[in-house]
């Protein structure tokens, strides 16, 4: 995904502005500007502002439901950048764009912040499980080293750190409201942790403690989580579309083998491979489950109350459903 020629074209369409433009944030005393580009990042940023929110500007740079994998950033997203107080991005190989942003700075007090820096040792390298279509390489690439996980945000445990980490960035930006921060942020990790423990002791009850995915596996983090063992038709970050039938054998031989009760998929997915997969079954009843892997939530869903915590806790009825849980 290489979008140099992109991004040279917005830095030369910067250049003359940046020395006009001054910072707007905490800086030159308006709002406190922050820039994130995913929709966690906003709804955490949100929880931690608390009733602030309302006087600060959040920027959220994908709130139309792109894909991470695919957003290319505009000139006008590269000056929010430049000028925000805050910026908060993900930093996995989807946001190689973001280097070249962050060599522009309008506002040289702007901390910034990436997510699988804060992280650190619990990152996950990218893993190809048996049954999955492995991606094909260009010829050009050379190995760069280990591929990590972009999808940190699918674990309730990486979101208490993460949400740490942002609110020490927030509170150094904005100290008169530091206070309110920290608070904000303690009661908010405090719901991270009792859906964590919804979590584990769904699994602990189940019966069945694997997943199988007829679609890309963004819920790696998730199943490490709680120990639970998964297949799927593609890694997380694949821009494969089209499974092979030896992929789609696999998956039904297993989820026969397995006695399996669903099929998943992710979210805005066509759920072409996991039908193919249920039609591929010896019985061919197994449940079509969707769960979201909260890259495709909008602004408009945002509005009407659509949140992290929302979003973790329908994906856990779900998780119950396809372990064999009966529906409460």
């Amino acid at each position: 995904m290489k979008k140099t020629l992109t991004i040279f074209l917005v830095l030369l369409m910067m250049a003359g502005c940046l020395s006009a433009c001054g910072a707007p944030g905490k800086s030159s005393g308006g709002k406190l500007n922050v820039v994130v580009t995913i929709f966690p990042e906003y709804d955490w940023v949100k929880n931690i502002l608390g009733d602030e929110a309302e006087n600060a500007e959040i920027t959220w740079l994908l709130d139309k439901g792109v894909d991470l994998h695919s957003y290319q950033p505009t000139a006008e997203d590269m000056m929010k950048i430049s000028d925000c107080d805050v910026f908060i991005y993900v930093g996995g190989e989807s946001d190689e764009w973001v280097e070249d942003a962050l060599k522009s700075a309008g506002n040289k007090d702007r901390i910034d912040v990436n997510l699988m820096a804060l992280l650190g040792p619990e990152l996950k390298e990218e893993e190809l499980v048996e049954g999955m279509e492995a991606e094909e390489e260009e010829e050009s690439e050379e190995e760069e080293g280990p591929e990590y996980d972009e999808h940190v945000w699918l674990s309730l445990r990486n979101a208490k750190i993460l949400v740490s980490g942002i609110s020490d960035a927030l509170r150094k930006a904005d100290p008169d409201h530091a206070e309110a921060y920290l608070k904000n942020t303690e009661a908010y990790l405090r719901r991270l942790d009792e859906l964590d423990q919804a979590y584990r002791d769904a699994v602990s009850a189940a019966p069945c403690k694997t997943l199988l995915f007829g679609d890309r596996f963004p819920f790696r983090y998730l199943t490490d989580d709680y120990g639970l063992d998964y297949y799927a038709a593609f890694v997380g970050c694949s821009a494969e579309t089209e499974a092979s039938f030896a992929t789609i054998t696999f998956l039904a031989e297993k989820t026969d083998e397995l006695a399996l009760p669903a099929v998943m998929t992710i979210e805005s997915s066509d759920q072409k491979i996991a039908k193919t997969i249920v039609e591929s079954t010896k019985t061919g009843n197994q449940k079509l489950l969707t769960m979201d892997s909260l890259q495709s939530v909008t602004a408009e869903s945002a509005a009407k109350g659509e949140s992290y915590l929302s979003v973790m806790e329908n994906n856990l009825a779900v998780l119950k459903e396809a372990l064999g849980m009966e529906a409460e």
